[in-house]
C-alpha cells in the first residue's frame, strides 16, 4: 500500500486533489483507517490516477471523467467528447487572440500618445426588453433633450404603480430618412394603455458598452469613444444604439450614471 503522500508524489498531484476526487467518487482510497481517517492507496490505482490526470489536462470536467471511467474507454465516445472539447478550445483560442489584440492596441495607444480612454469599454450581450414607450421623430440631434425627459414623465404617468419603481428607463435612437427616431420607455410587463406603445427591443448577441458619468451635455464625447473603439476592434453597428439610465435623479445631472449600448457584429 502507498501512503497518500507517496501516491500524490508519484502521480504529481496534491493531497487536496486526491481528497476532492475521493469526495467526487472518482478515485477512492483502497483503505481508510477508521480511527485516524488516514488514506492509503494500492499501487494498481496509479493507472486510474493517470487516466484522471490525462483527462483533466485535456480540459474535461469531473462529470465527463466519471462517465468515461464508469463506462470504459470507448474509442467512438472519446472521439466525440474530444471533438466537443476541440471546439471549446478553438473558441477559447479565438477569445484569447482577440484579447491579445486589444491589449496590444491599448498598450500601443498609451506608448504612442500617452493617452487612455476616458471611459472603460466592454463587449457583452444585451437581453431583449419589452418597453412601455413613446416614439418621437426629431429632425436634428439638438432636439433630443427636449423629447426624452418629457416622454419618460408621460410614460410614468400613464402606467403609474403598475410599473412599480420604474427601475429600467431606456432610450433607443435610430437614424431614419426623416431624422432620428427616439424611443423612450420603461421595462414593462403589463398591458397596453392609451398614449403609449408596447415595443420589443430585440436581444443583441454582442454590444459595445461604456458607462457615462455625469451630465448629458458631455455624453457626445463618451459616444465618440464608443464609436472609435468599435472601429478599432473591427466591428460594425448592428442596430440602433441604446442608453440605459442607471441613475437619473438629480436636477443638475452631476451624479447621473448612463450605460451606452451599441449592438455590433464582426465586419
Amino acid at each position: 500500500m502507498l501512503s497518500i503522500g507517496a501516491f500524490a508524489q508519484i502521480g504529481q498531484v496534491t493531497h487536496r486533489m486526491l481528497r476532492h476526487w475521493d469526495t467526487a467518487g472518482l478515485l477512492e482510497p483502497a483503505h481508510v483507517d477508521e480511527f485516524s481517517g488516514y488514506r492509503s492507496y494500492d499501487p494498481s490505482q496509479l493507472d486510474r490516477l493517470h487516466r484522471i490526470v490525462a483527462l483533466r489536462q485535456l480540459g474535461f470536467g469531473l462529470d465527463d471523467i466519471a462517465s468515461i471511467l464508469d463506462q470504459g474507454v470507448d474509442a467512438a465516445r472519446i472521439a466525440a467528447l474530444l471533438r466537443i472539447r476541440r471546439a471549446e478550445v478553438e473558441q477559447e483560442h479565438r477569445t484569447a487572440a482577440a484579447r491579445l489584440v486589444d491589449v496590444e492596441r491599448r498598450l500601443h495607444l498609451i506608448e504612442r500618445e500617452n493617452h487612455m480612454s476616458t471611459i472603460e469599454i466592454i463587449e457583452k450581450p444585451l437581453p431583449a426588453v419589452r418597453l412601455a414607450a413613446i416614439r418621437t421623430v426629431v429632425a436634428e440631434q439638438p432636439e433630443v433633450a427636449a423629447v426624452v425627459g418629457p416622454s419618460f414623465d408621460a410614460i410614468a404617468e400613464i402606467i403609474g404603480d403598475e410599473c412599480g419603481s420604474l427601475t429600467t428607463p431606456i432610450a433607443q435612437y435610430e437614424t431614419i430618412d426623416d431624422g432620428l427616431e427616439v424611443t423612450v420607455g420603461y421595462a414593462y410587463n403589463g398591458g397596453s394603455r392609451e398614449g403609449m406603445e408596447i415595443i420589443e427591443l430585440p436581444a443583441a448577441g454582442a454590444a459595445v458598452c461604456g458607462i457615462h458619468l455625469g451630465s448629458m451635455e458631455s455624453i457626445a464625447e463618451s459616444w465618440h469613444a464608443i464609436h472609435t473603439e468599435i472601429l478599432a476592434r473591427g466591428l460594425v453597428h448592428a442596430g440602433p444604439c441604446r442608453e440605459l439610465y442607471v441613475r437619473a435623479e438629480s436636477d443638475d445631472q452631476a451624479d447621473w450614471v448612463t450605460e451606452l449600448q451599441q449592438p455590433v457584429r464582426r465586419a
